[in-house]
């Protein structure tokens, strides 16, 4: 059956003027609007300035400030720790679920900035319906009413909860400081992946050059047990003499399996940190490195650390996002205003489905405000408060841990290339004495045990020297990123103070 037609109902297509109605909710929501610029709970603002001190506590190098530390192993001139750098940046796990995390953050803040909007829905349907007609709608007796109706609908329906005091802008505020803190979370784990590597691959390199000298020694020290045993057999010296040989053989010969581990572990390690199978490069055991030299690191300013640093930024932001939190709880304490509207066209037939006296529409302003709920509100505003300050505290406690991890760094670093400096000039000194007790050999001056004891002293010094100057490229690599080289620095002014704690102001 077809409706029966009725005069022109006024709707939200009309030409014509509005009707007082829906002028009143027109100024009504253009009111509430105006108040959208409200926002409670603290403003974030520069924290105060903690001095970082007067400077290093040991002397530094000469430069003012350190240079590419983005991309730190070239400098080093190795090919090789090069190509297995770039390759775990571009393949390491942890530093893809770092990309992920970014991913769901960036997320997490487009759904913050969704909120912001009102949501919208649209739908159509087709209802075919049988009423009674003995229930409590006579229908049976209702002239022209069929129980059997179909009615097609279609329109949208619009929600809108309008920020009044600021709810959605501190989340989304909150939002875009996890989701900066999340990128610098991830450029920290691309520093401490590239650290990894160079320190497997020079670990590896020292264990190999340990393990020739070792091997060195060993040969020595069987050739003298040899000539001791030959010796012995013409009573020249002790059979004691002869144990005490075979000891010092012995005991040498045991490093080797130990060497020998450490550099087979280290390249296994490699492959993991490539996001391979651990054996993809067991071909390394066998590859001669490059020649590292070991320079003295110019590291600037003290204070320049702490904006490069990733776990110092990320704090940072963390802070802000805890402060904008408490903004978002303090809105709880004050009413809201949702706008719901919908509107189509409904008719029971087709011919009528869209024409102007079909039209249906509603606008409901709603204003809900919780005046009592057990102090819930309030508890929650103090739970964020205290969040707040363990953020500041964190912040602080990631920047003293910045300094100190800067501080033992190049401590340890001096000491290393002090070190191998002094084993480097035993080293020297014991190439000399070979030197001599060759000349002095070929003259028939010395026998040939005593040359093979300076050869011995020799491969002696080279194993310790190898082996210092794999534990100082290890601390080289430290110090780098201690002082936070191995990504792209913001430009950023140096400052010989950094922010530390948190400002509360007061909300608009």
């Amino acid at each position: 059956m077809r409706s029966p037609r009725h005069s022109h109902a006024p709707s939200l297509s009309d030409t014509g003027g509005r009707s007082p109605r829906w002028s009143r909710y027109a100024i009504l929501i253009a009111g509430c609007s105006s108040l959208t610029a409200c926002m409670v709970g603290p403003n974030y603002r520069a924290p105060p300035a903690v001095d970082t001190g007067s400077g290093w506590s040991r002397p530094v190098g000469e430069a003012s400030a350190p240079t590419d530390l983005d991309r730190w192993w070239r400098a080093l001139g190795d090919p090789e720790l090069e190509r297995l750098v770039d390759t775990a940046l571009a393949q390491n796990l942890d530093i893809r679920q770092a990309t992920a995390r970014i991913d769901e953050a960036r997320a997490l803040r487009d759904r913050a900035a969704g909120r912001q909007l009102p949501t919208v829905s649209a739908g159509a349907s087709v209802n075919q319906r049988r009423q009674s007609e003995n229930g409590p709608l006579p229908v049976g007796s209702i002239p022209g009413l069929d129980a059997s109706q179909t009615i097609y609908d279609a329109g949208f329906d619009a929600a809108w909860e309008l920020d009044l005091f600021g709810a959605n802008r501190r989340a989304l505020e909150g939002a875009n400081a996890r989701l900066q803190a999340s990128e610098a979370e991830a450029q920290g784990v691309r520093m401490r992946i590239a650290a990894e590597v160079a320190r497997a691959w020079f670990e590896a390199t020292g264990a190999r050059e340990e393990l020739r000298a070792q091997r060195a020694t060993v040969a020595t020290l069987h050739q003298t047990l040899e000539l001791m045993r030959g010796r012995a057999a013409l009573g020249d010296v002790a059979g004691a003499d002869v144990d005490a040989t075979h000891e010092r053989w012995a005991a040498a010969n045991a490093l080797l399996p130990g060497i020998e581990a450490r550099q087979r572990a280290a390249v296994l390690g490699l492959g993991v940190l490539l996001g391979s199978p651990p054996e993809r490069e067991l071909k390394l055991l066998d590859a001669t490195a490059s020649s590292l030299i070991l320079p003295a690191l110019p590291v600037g300013e003290r204070a320049d650390i702490l904006r490069r640093r990733p776990d110092v930024l990320a704090a940072e932001r963390r802070l802000a996002a805890s402060t904008a939190d408490i903004g978002v709880a303090t809105t709880e304490l004050f009413p809201k205003l949702s706008i719901a509207a919908g509107g189509g066209f409904q008719a029971l037939s087709t011919g009528d489905w869209f024409d102007t006296s079909s039209t249906r529409y509603s606008i409901l302003p709603l204003i809900s405000w919780r005046l009592f709920d057990g102090g819930r509100v309030r508890a929650e505003i103090r739970a964020r408060e205290a969040v707040q300050r363990q953020a500041a505290l964190g912040y602080e406690q990631a920047v003293l841990a910045a300094l100190g991890d800067a501080e033992r760094a190049l401590s340890d670093y001096d000491a290393g290339r002090d070190a191998l400096a002094r084993r480097q000039t035993a080293l020297d000194a014991a190439r000399r004495s070979v030197g001599h007790a060759e000349a002095r050999f070929a003259a028939g001056d010395i026998a040939g045990i005593e040359l093979l004891a300076a050869e011995r002293l020799l491969h002696e010094a080279e194993t310790a020297c190898a082996r210092a100057h794999a534990t100082t490229a290890v601390q080289l690599v430290a110090l780098y990123k201690a002082i936070g080289g191995g990504w792209d620095l913001p430009d950023a002014p140096t400052s010989k103070h950094v922010s530390i704690g948190a400002t509360v102001g007061e909300g608009q």
